[in-house]
């Protein structure tokens, strides 16, 4: 195990409801076989995430019941419907006192995106203070990583569906660009449209 491994919780928002998929919740979404939240769990603990939090919110109790994510933390969050921003405070706050230095936060409805791109995230984490994004074509998106220096205050700024955009645009001259365009791809599962990418 690495040193980042130990270090860096992966940290998977996963409290969607699908609203324009019909209410469809989009961690229950079935990929390859299995729900999607299974899958992204997955791909965070292939990157090398030993620790893993999941922010569950809409149909948590069927996502519980269906979804295999032993020897993950499941983080509840009740306000899962005033959108993404909640969930990160939720997932941050379910880290102080876990000793992790850094999170690596994932969206759930992203299956284009891959252990590689992941892996390549995790491995530019330096200490408490990086951070550090997945850049496609040179413009940022996720994964994104953050020291545990930057946590409180990207809970103070994390609301509606706006999750840590306007810290990090703040902060954009700090963020290490990793270039994954070549080994993932960025899109969301959002629309009806968007469920051709699900296998």
């Amino acid at each position: 195990m690495t040193q980042n491994e130990q270090q860096v919780a992966g940290l998977l928002l996963a409290a969607g409801g699908g609203r324009r998929l019909g209410g469809r919740p989009k961690a229950l979404l079935e990929h390859r076989g299995r729900p999607l939240v299974e899958h992204a769990v997955g791909v965070l603990r292939t990157a090398g995430c030993t620790r893993v939090h999941v922010v569950l919110g809409a149909a948590a109790t069927a996502v519980r019941e269906r979804a295999r994510l032993d020897g993950c933390v499941l983080v509840d969050n009740p306000e899962w419907a005033d959108g993404m921003g909640s969930s990160l405070r939720a997932g941050l706050d379910s880290l102080s006192g876990t000793g992790a230095r850094a999170v690596l936060v994932s969206l759930v409805d992203q299956p284009g995106i891959g252990p590689e791109a992941v892996a390549r995230v995790l491995a530019a984490h330096k200490d408490e203070t990086s951070l550090v994004s997945a850049a496609y074509d040179g413009v940022r998106g996720h994964p994104v990583l953050f020291g545990a220096a930057h946590w409180t205050r990207i809970a103070a700024t994390a609301t509606g569906d706006q999750g840590a955009r306007a810290y990090l645009k703040e902060h954009a001259a700090a963020i290490a660009l990793v270039e994954c365009g070549d080994v993932a791809h960025p899109y969301d599962i959002d629309t009806i449209a968007d469920l051709k990418h699900l296998e």
